[in-house]
């Protein structure tokens, strides 16, 4: 608990005694209120001022208001021991409503401590100087130490270690990294010291980007919190003229046309109730809260949530619509097969990596990687790239070609096509077929499995958007259990392709687009709500979409919709608990069925209630 917590704690505990001594002595008259004014001051005095405060400013008709007048009334009235209750019980229920925001803001904080407080940087004379990470210009050397944060993005020269990435992935599993390696800041260093060369500025780097979406969430309020800021707008006015009403109007009424004595101080008795019963603190207090908490939960779970507006959207999703590579693949291309002709597999591997080294495309890199030696690029001579088609070089001395099957019928060698899923890399030496090597893209381990959640989650339609070939996203979408996909798209294409799915979709019902924020942006800008996947150091999500995904495991897409659901189901449990109850109360408060007690319950049991039910939106392990 706050320091500020444990005074109202004190205080509560003070009062709650002071309130049960005074009412076992025999007191009366002016002795037995001014007793009970000790225990009514010591709990209410903050109450009292912030009532007159919002009085002097024009600001008059919010819960402090109320309480004040409801209490003073009943203490005139000569019930002292409800007036002093009520006060009493109003702040037990906003210790309640502080330690339940407490907890979820320090989960959000949790995040937060992903923030470096200073950066090592390497000065030319080798020593290390402590700057604020704000200070680092791109292209400076930082050192990282084990057990320090990483403070900005950047490619490692020097060192291997073990990153600790739960604070923006919310899963334990360590990552490796070592020289040559992209790294992203906000991460833990925790074995070796790192070498890095940042490749940007403090302010546009990972860590820099998140913090300010999840501090500016607060700020994009969903429809629900809306509702509930404009309803107490006019509801509070309202409640207080309608007791006002119901104090002076009845006895009027008596006196006017029934001719019996008007009973003021029933009536009046009746108005406080009412005011009591009217304060809208569960709704006003449990709604914000409950999406507060929900984004909370989700951030613990690596699942970054820009608004509570896109919380409600997600909720409503019924449409997924997928990228394919980097999404529900892997992203990584890698040889899966080597079929040779001629020669053996590992000559077949070494010609087309010699040949392919001075390229940078994922296929060369992913042959460089197979063969799995050091390139000398001395047995290298006259490279010639021809677009769209392939590579040629001379290899110790020999003419070498690596490319698709256009570049063989363009050098008239004949080769034996391949009809197996993936990209096929065929490779002649001086004009002859050497062979052909098969180069493809793995599904991601957990992506059929999120394929089948979605579809029992009841996500009426799923759907596969890739430019990759018609061959190798039907094989994909097979292998996924995806039921619907279109292949050989543009970017433009993509856009085309939602536009028309959102225009099948039926009232209220929300299309998400899962991409990975690099090439998809116009797209997760286009879709209902944008869910960037596998984004840790992307730009492009961070900035096009709604919520961002800090790992690349397909099963968060689930996890995210299913904590957006149970937010928006506590919300409305909490909208029909409170209002239903404030509606029953009210109409047997004004009949004078309900008591002072009973209003009690009615504000500030309810309001307990609300928010420990909106504080279950913190929980997400389960889900």
């Amino acid at each position: 608990m706050t320091k500020k917590q444990k005074k109202v704690l004190i205080r509560i505990i003070i009062s709650v005694v002071l309130i049960a001594v005074i009412s076992l002595l025999p007191v009366t008259g002016y002795l037995r209120f001014g007793l009970f004014m000790i225990p009514y001051l010591v709990i209410g005095y903050d109450i009292l001022r912030k009532a007159l405060k919002g009085i002097m400013n024009h600001q008059v008709f919010d819960e402090n208001f109320l309480m004040a007048v409801a209490t003073i009334g009943a203490i005139a009235l000569g019930d002292y021991t409800e007036g002093v209750a009520v006060m009493l019980f109003y702040q037990i229920g906003e210790l309640f409503q502080s330690y339940a925001v407490g907890k979820s803001r320090r989960n959000i904080s949790d995040l937060m401590d992903i923030r470096p407080d200073y950066a090592n940087v390497e000065k030319e004379n080798g020593e290390l100087e402590q700057v604020d990470p704000d200070e680092v210009e791109v292209g400076n050397v930082i050192v990282v130490q084990p057990g320090e944060k990483v403070p900005i993005d950047g490619t490692v020269l020097e060192g291997r270690s073990t990153l600790n990435t739960s604070a923006l992935t919310g899963e334990s599993l360590p990552r490796e990294v070592e020289a040559g390696d992209e790294i992203i800041s906000g991460c833990i260093n925790m074995t070796g010291v790192l070498r890095i060369k940042t490749s940007k500025e403090f302010g546009e780097s990972t860590v820099s980007k998140i913090l300010d979406m999840v501090e500016n969430a607060s700020s994009r309020k969903s429809r629900s919190e809306n509702f509930i800021s404009k309803f107490a707008h006019y509801y509070t006015p309202i409640v207080c003229y309608s007791a006002a009403a119901l104090a002076v109007l009845p006895p009027l009424v008596s006196m006017a046309f029934l001719h019996i004595p008007p009973n003021w101080g029933e009536w009046i008795l009746r108005a406080l109730t009412f005011l009591v019963i009217s304060c809208p603190c569960a709704l006003v207090i449990s709604i914000p809260l409950s999406f507060f908490a929900g984004i909370g939960g989700a951030s613990r779970a690596g699942v970054l949530v820009k608004g509570s507006n896109y919380m409600e959207t997600l909720a409503q999703t019924s449409c997924v619509v997928f990228d394919k590579t980097g999404t529900l693949t892997q992203g990584i291309f890698a040889v899966s097969a080597v079929h040779p002709s001629g020669i053996t597999e590992e000559q077949l591997l070494e010609y087309a990596a010699l040949a392919e080294s001075y390229s940078s495309h994922p296929i060369s890199k992913s042959l460089q990687k197979a063969y799995g030696r050091v390139i000398d690029k001395s047995r290298i001579c006259d490279v010639e790239e021809i677009s769209g088609n392939g590579v040629k070089a001379k290899v110790d001395g020999k003419e070498i070609s690596v490319g698709n099957d256009k570049l063989m019928k363009k050098l008239g060698v004949s080769c034996e096509e391949s009809d197996e899923i993936g990209t096929v890399v065929y490779v002649a030496v001086d004009q002859k077929f050497a062979g052909s090597i098969l180069i493809s893209d793995q599904p991601k381990a957990t992506a059929a499995q999120a394929i089948s959640g979605l579809k029992k989650m009841g996500i009426r339609k799923l759907v596969m958007l890739t430019g990759d070939r018609r061959n190798v996203a039907g094989h994909t979408a097979d292998e996924l259990g995806i039921p619907e996909y279109y292949a050989e798209l543009l970017p433009a294409d993509k856009v085309s392709g939602v536009e028309k799915l959102l225009g099948e979709q039926k009232a209220k019902e929300k299309l998400a687009f899962v991409g990975d924020g690099i090439n998809d942006a116009p797209v997760l800008s286009r879709a209902d709500i944008g869910i960037a996947m596998g984004a840790m150091g992307s730009d492009a999500a961070i900035e096009a979409a709604d919520i961002v995904l800090m790992d690349d495991d397909p099963m968060k897409i689930v996890k995210a919709i299913r904590i957006a659901r149970k937010c928006i189901r506590i919300v409305y449990e909490n909208i029909y608990f409170a209002i239903g109850i404030k509606v029953i109360c009210l109409i047997l408060g004004a009949l004078g069925i309900a008591n002072m007690w009973a209003a009690i319950f009615a504000d500030v049991g309810v309001m307990v209630l609300a928010v420990l039910n909106a504080i279950r939106a913190l929980s997400v392990k389960k889900l």
